[in-house]
């Protein structure tokens, strides 16, 4: 039935990086267990002398970032360039990211990646992998076919 509203699970999410050197997001990062994306919008509010101290705002920016966790994966292309990238700064932990929704929606944007642990946890547990990613700048969004 179209149009009828559709719930997915939240495996069908997908995420991929440049690592290449490029400026398209291609190489998918394996082992992500967990993602959070945080949307904070900049409010600028102020009590014009019309309004007998009633406030008025407008929202003038917005802020895109992501938390990632996952497990540290090695030989995978991402993934090792993901965790190599804990020991740079700079413009060298710079790069293409892209989200993929299931809708088919994605957002595309020059990320910037803080690793914040390239691996650890239990002797008897895998590796760990957590990055936060940032949006540097205005993401393009992409609507899917759900849309």
């Amino acid at each position: 039935m179209a149009g009828a509203p559709t719930v997915y699970p939240v495996f069908n999410n997908k995420f991929k990086v440049g690592i290449a050197g490029g400026e398209t997001a291609e190489t998918t990062i394996a082992n992500l267990t967990n993602f959070a994306p945080s949307i904070e919008g900049g409010v600028d509010e102020w009590n014009p002398m019309e309004a007998e101290g009633w406030g008025d705002a407008m929202m003038t920016s917005k802020k895109l970032s992501f938390s990632f966790q996952g497990k540290r994966t090695y030989g995978d292309p991402g993934n090792d360039f993901i965790a190599g990238l804990a020991w740079k700064s700079g413009n060298d932990v710079v790069a293409p990211f892209c989200w993929e929704m299931p809708s088919g929606a994605k957002v595309e944007f020059t990320g910037i990646i803080n690793v914040t642990s390239p691996g650890g946890g239990d002797s008897t547990a895998t590796d760990n992998l957590e990055f936060e990613v940032k949006c540097k700048g205005k993401p393009k969004f992409t609507p899917g076919s759900d849309a």
